[in-house]
């Protein structure tokens, strides 16, 4: 996909196109919002067509929750139901939502649209803000008692929900997640349980939390977005808890 020569090759014989490739963490240059539209939107659409052109029979396609926009912050939280509109907060979430709507226009008999709309999703190797939180737990023997939900996704369990919609030619948008929410603070506390260490977890003053809460940095860290159970059928696709995921993301880390 970066170099372009995919245009150049026939997706004729397969029976289904995954499309992964895209700028997956927000930027606020805007130097860079050119970019995020040429290969979040443009190449997503490019694809999507000429899959459809070359006989493809299902195409799908990594959206995302950003374009929800963003998290709440502390004492607010944000649910995604079914009648929750996209409202993307930046170039990023804007790009996605674009790829997402126009890809979605190409669906017909003959061509199977499957959109993605997981959360967070994390497992040994991630990228992004999940493996900042995890370093970040590997000193924090102290850690704020804040209470917050998101909604996350272990690899194992997204994999397992496209193999569904793949193996089952299912279409429409799915916003698959873990069984479970999770607060910031489980994150630490669990990861540091199973690396062998105590987390204590200490009040926060409110005032405190109140004030920082405007702070970009931990409204990311501490803001509450989910996704309403009903959406995302987890009992089908969930083969490891939160718990499972983080151990095996401890043990590949040691």
């Amino acid at each position: 996909m970066i170099d372009g020569t995919w245009r150049e090759k026939s997706f004729a014989g397969y029976d289904v196109v995954f499309h992964v490739a895209g700028i997956a963490h927000v930027s606020a240059d805007p130097s860079k919002k050119d970019m995020y539209y040429k290969i979040n939107r443009d190449l997503a659409i490019g694809t999507a067509g000429k899959a459809k052109s070359d006989g493809v029979k299902q195409f799908v396609f990594m959206s995302s929750m950003i374009i929800y926009g963003a998290d709440e912050p502390l004492g607010k939280e944000k649910i995604i139901t079914k009648e929750t509109q996209p409202a993307p907060a930046d170039f990023y979430g804007d790009s996605k939502l674009q790829a997402d709507l126009a890809i979605q226009k190409l669906a017909d008999d003959n061509f199977i649209v499957s959109i993605m709309r997981p959360p967070v999703i994390y497992g040994p190797g991630c990228k992004g803000n999940f493996p900042k939180l995890l370093k970040l737990a590997k000193y924090a023997l102290i850690f704020p008692d804040i209470e917050n939900r998101r909604s996350m996704i272990y690899i194992d369990n997204f994999t397992e929900c496209v193999r569904l919609v793949i193996d089952g030619a299912a279409g429409g948008i799915f916003f698959p997640q873990n069984g479970e929410y999770v607060a910031t603070k489980d994150v630490i506390a669990t990861y540091r349980k199973m690396t062998g260490k105590t987390t204590f977890i200490a009040p926060f003053p409110a005032v405190i939390a109140k004030t920082l809460s405007i702070n970009e940095s931990f409204k990311k860290a501490f803001g509450s977005k989910i996704y309403a159970q009903e959406l995302s059928n987890c009992d089908r696709y969930n083969v490891a808890t939160f718990n499972e995921g983080i151990t095996r993301m401890a043990e590949d880390a040691r």
